[in-house]
């Protein structure tokens, strides 16, 4: 995947996160793939990262994720993002958060190193020369924002 088309696959990661429709972010990822925030036990396959994703969705009804940009270093590939959202959801604080991270993912590129065709649905790619359908799509990705600043804002305190 080139820079280019893994900045439009991040641009449109970060659309599904405001859909509040979290089997749109569970699309970006392969059918096994994981998704882990903070250190925290990964949730793997669709279901379960549609599991998670719908949390936040609940906890943020308003939530917005923007993407800041995408980078590959030595780590690999970061997709860096910004939730903005007010925290009305069951239990909710009333409070509104502005929280900053990145998610370091690994792409799935199918056997061999096969690259697949972007199709503009993440759950479709090309099967032109037996691609897997998980070529492209997130094989494994590991979140993580400042904890302790996200509590702090929940409270409303500087504390």
């Amino acid at each position: 995947m080139t820079l280019t088309e893994l900045t439009r696959f991040a641009q449109r990661y970060a659309q599904a996160w405001c859909s509040q429709n979290p089997e749109r972010v569970a699309a970006f990822f392969a059918e096994n793939g994981s998704l882990s925030v903070n250190d925290g036990p990964p949730a793997v396959g669709r279901a379960a990262i549609a599991k998670e994703a719908q949390g936040f969705m609940t906890t943020f009804p308003d939530m917005i994720v923007t993407m800041d940009k995408v980078v590959h270093d030595a780590e690999g590939t970061k997709f860096h993002w910004t939730l903005t959202g007010t925290n009305t959801g069951p239990g909710g604080t009333g409070k509104r958060v502005r929280i900053s991270g990145y998610e370091l993912w690994k792409i799935d590129n199918g056997a061999g190193g096969s690259r697949a065709t972007w199709t503009g649905k993440p759950e479709r790619v090309d099967e032109q020369g037996g691609e897997s359908i998980n070529d492209g799509l997130i094989a494994k990705s590991q979140g993580h924002f400042d904890s302790a600043d996200y509590k702090r804002q929940l409270r409303g305190s500087d504390k």
